[in-house]
C-alpha cells in the first residue's frame, strides 16, 4: 500500500537539479576567484610602481660613489 504523492520529485529530477545547483555554485566560486587574482594583480603592480619611484628617488639623492683605488701590481723579484 503505497501513497503517491503528487509532489515528490522523480530522483532523476533530484540529480538534474543537483547538477544545476552545483554548476552555478561552480560558475560562483569562478568567478569570485577570478576577482581575487585581479584584484592582487592590482595591488602586486601599485605597490612595484610605488616601490621603483621611490628607489629612484633615493638613487637620486645619493651622493655618486667614489672610484675604487687602482690596484697594485705585484712585483716578482728573481
Amino acid at each position: 500500500m503505497t501513497t503517491e504523492d503528487p509532489t515528490a520529485k522523480i530522483p532523476t529530477e533530484d540529480r538534474a537539479e543537483r547538477a544545476q545547483r552545483l554548476a552555478r555554485d561552480g560558475a560562483q566560486a569562478m568567478a569570485d576567484h577570478v576577482a581575487q587574482i585581479k584584484a592582487v594583480d592590482e595591488r602586486t603592480a601599485r605597490l612595484r610602481a610605488l616601490r621603483l619611484a621611490k628607489e629612484a628617488e633615493e638613487a637620486a639623492l645619493a651622493p655618486a660613489p667614489t672610484p675604487p683605488k687602482p690596484k697594485r701590481k705585484r712585483v716578482v723579484k728573481a
